[in-house]
């Protein structure tokens, strides 16, 4: 087991109504078209599948999405959606499957879960361990926000609206970090849960991808094609397996 957050049941059962504006077909589309160039005509792994957001629509343009997820309950939801998509329960860092893939990707900032540097070490080996020559691996992940934070400031909120609060608070010896939030409920009161990560920076996501074998190929902004800057707030990266 890594250092990851485990996902309950109730939390699972949430999952999709909290980000439903991320699974419109405008939101997705230039993922999917993304991820789909990159899988060709092979097979696509992808770390940390959860409920299915991603892998869901991807296997429905025709290519064969196989998952692996940390939560048993995330799995669950998923497979009451989709019971043809396989995925084994087990960590992104040390967990394989059978077969070899085109693509494996890890997106919406997950490699992030693993808090220690060892363990998204191993994450970046384990997607090599399972690419075919020449095949990617691709991850979606924010800049850490450090610019944000005034001097002496422990947190900076990130979203702040009527229906949620979200701020987070970064410890900047050690790379940790927590994502508070505040939820409003159907009944008006407010629902406490967080969620913990380390933040990494893109050029030492490069070193953990020369550490595993893999060639940096291109960094973007997000999955448009949009050009990464220093003002950029993530970043699409993509290795290549020799």
């Amino acid at each position: 087991m890594t250092s990851s957050d485990y996902w309950d049941q109730d939390t699972a059962e949430r999952y999709d109504e909290a980000t439903a504006d991320m699974r419109t077909p405008e939101t997705l589309g230039t993922a999917l078209d993304f991820l789909a160039d990159l899988a060709g005509e092979g097979p696509a792994l992808e770390f940390a599948v959860g409920t299915g957001r991603v892998a869901i629509p991807l296997s429905q343009r025709g290519i064969r999405v196989v998952g692996i997820e940390l939560s048993e309950p995330m799995a669950r939801v998923l497979r009451r959606k989709a019971p043809e998509l396989p995925v084994t329960i087990g960590d992104m860092a040390t967990t394989c499957v059978e077969g070899s893939f085109s693509l494996v990707y890890l997106v919406f900032n997950t490699i992030a879960n693993l808090r220690t540097q060892q363990e998204q070490v191993a994450c970046f080996r384990n997607a090599a361990r399972h690419l075919v020559p020449g095949g990617r691996f691709v991850i979606e992940l924010w800049v850490p926000g450090l610019r944000r934070f005034p001097p002496g400031s422990a947190g900076v909120p990130f979203d702040v609206s009527a229906e949620h609060i979200g701020m987070d608070t970064y410890d900047l010896a050690t790379q940790q970090g927590t994502s508070h939030h505040y939820t409003r409920t159907a009944d008006g009161t407010f629902r406490y849960g967080e969620t913990n990560f380390r933040y990494i920076w893109p050029a030492e996501c490069d070193l953990m991808a020369q550490i595993a074998g893999l060639e940096f190929e291109r960094r973007l902004a997000d999955f448009d094609g949009s050009p990464f800057t220093g003002d950029s707030p993530s970043h699409v990266s993509v290795w290549r397996k020799p």
